[in-house]
C-alpha cells in the first residue's frame, strides 16, 4: 500500500500527520503537486512536482496509484476515481468517501458549484478545527491499523 496526497489544496497541518504516519509505519507516502512542497528527508516520504494545468495532479495520481493505495483529498471527482480503481479516498477533516457515498458528493457538489456560479452561495469550506484534524488523525490510524 502507498498514500498518495493531493498536495495543492492538502493543509500543513494534515501534511504533518500524514508525514509522521508514514514514517512511524514505514509506508511509502508521495505527495502530488504543481508547485514545489517541501518534505521531511525521509527514505518513505517523496514529492513530485507536475506541470500547471487542470486536473494534472489528479490524472498522476489516478494513473500512478493502485488498488489498496490511500489517496489523500478533498477533490471529490478526484475521490470517485480513486473509488473506481479500487482505492481509499479519504478528506483532510477525516471523512471517507465510498461507493455508497460519492453519488451523492458529486451531486452535492454540482448544486454547490452551480449556486457558487449563480452567485447565491459565496465562500468556501469552513476553517480546519482542532476537532478536524483529531477526527483526520483518528481515521487514518484505524485505517493503517486495518490494513498493515
Amino acid at each position: 500500500m502507498q498514500i498518495w496526497i493531493d498536495g495543492d489544496a492538502c493543509p500543513n497541518v494534515i501534511k504533518a500527520i500524514l508525514f509522521k504516519a508514514a514514517e512511524r509505519e514505514k509506508i511509502p507516502l508521495t505527495l502530488v503537486a504543481n508547485q514545489f512542497i517541501q518534505t521531511p528527508p525521509s527514505p518513505y516520504i517523496k514529492s513530485v512536482q507536475v506541470p500547471a494545468g487542470f486536473d494534472v495532479a489528479d490524472d498522476h495520481i489516478v494513473q500512478q496509484m493502485h488498488a489498496g493505495d490511500l489517496v489523500i483529498t478533498a477533490d471529490i471527482p478526484l475521490a470517485a476515481e480513486v473509488i473506481e480503481k479500487q482505492g481509499h479516498a479519504l478528506n483532510p477533516r477525516g471523512e471517507f468517501y465510498s461507493k455508497e457515498n460519492i453519488r451523492q458528493r458529486l451531486a452535492m457538489r454540482d448544486l454547490m458549484e452551480e449556486l457558487r456560479g449563480a452567485g447565491q452561495v459565496t465562500g468556501g469550506p469552513a476553517t480546519m478545527s482542532q476537532a478536524d484534524r483529531r477526527e483526520f488523525a483518528n481515521k487514518l490510524d484505524r485505517f493503517l491499523a486495518r490494513n498493515r
